[in-house]
């Protein structure tokens, strides 16, 4: 058994490509607000100024449309998959390129190091939604299924989470 398929970890990720749906679902609707998300065992976090109510009709529908097969739902721009990706392999590259200079010189490698971390953020951008799409969510939400949804207290952002269960 792949650590993939392991309960919990199982969980996270169909509630991320839930939590990645109804973002884009809430997108939609409210275009130009920023939101974000956070996923665990038990549901996931949307953190964003939305109501409540659209909360509830965008995870409802999100569920439904992966259910339906609509899998592209569960891979966001956003993700801090993305992020990661990008992250590492610039600065693998950036790592990589000062290596291959002598100390005395690492001031030369200024260009090439920028060069480098640049062609790896370029490589990287398919990296990301490959990592999502393997790794960090999985579309296929099986028997997982919508709990309900409530308002987190306070704050100066609105917050959410969708409770599930299931998996």
């Amino acid at each position: 058994m792949s650590i993939l398929d392991w309960t919990p970890v199982r969980r996270i990720r169909r509630n991320h490509a839930l939590e990645h749906a109804t973002i884009h679902l809430l997108s939609q609707q409210f275009p130009g607000r920023p939101m974000a998300g956070r996923s665990t065992p038990f549901g996931f976090y949307i953190y964003g100024n939305v109501p409540l109510e659209a909360v509830v009709v965008a995870s409802r529908e999100a569920l439904e449309r992966l259910r339906r097969g609509e899998h592209h739902w569960a891979i966001h721009p956003g993700c801090g998959t993305n992020y990661v990706a990008s992250g590492t392999t610039a600065g693998l590259a950036a790592f990589l390129t000062m290596g291959l200079v002598p100390y005395r010189r690492r001031r030369d490698v200024l260009p090439l190091m920028i060069l480098a971390t640049v062609l790896a953020l370029i490589a990287a951008q398919p990296l990301g939604p490959w990592l999502q799409t393997h790794l960090t969510t999985r579309a296929d939400p099986g028997d997982l299924e919508i709990v309900g949804v409530r308002a987190l207290p306070g704050g100066w952002v609105h917050g959410y989470f969708v409770e599930t269960r299931g998996g």
